[in-house]
């Protein structure tokens, strides 16, 4: 998959963490983890970059994501 094809998740970890791929529990607690770290590392700092070299999109990320929080 090309990172065109994704956001945040990549299939399979949608997969996993949806339950619907048989991993074992570990692993899926491994891929949680994963996200989590992802999302609390660096998300911040993209959205931030966004804002300011590239404000469109950065409307864009945000429009999508407190659209869905209602």
């Amino acid at each position: 998959m090309t990172e065109e094809g994704r956001a945040l998740l990549t299939d399979r970890e949608k997969e996993i963490i949806s339950g619907e791929a048989d991993v074992s529990d570990n692993y899926r607690y491994k891929v949680e983890s994963t996200v989590r770290n992802r999302v609390r590392k660096h998300l911040g700092e993209d959205v931030e970059f966004l804002r300011e070299h590239f404000p469109e999109v950065y409307e864009m990320a945000v429009g999508e994501v407190c659209d869905d929080a209602e």
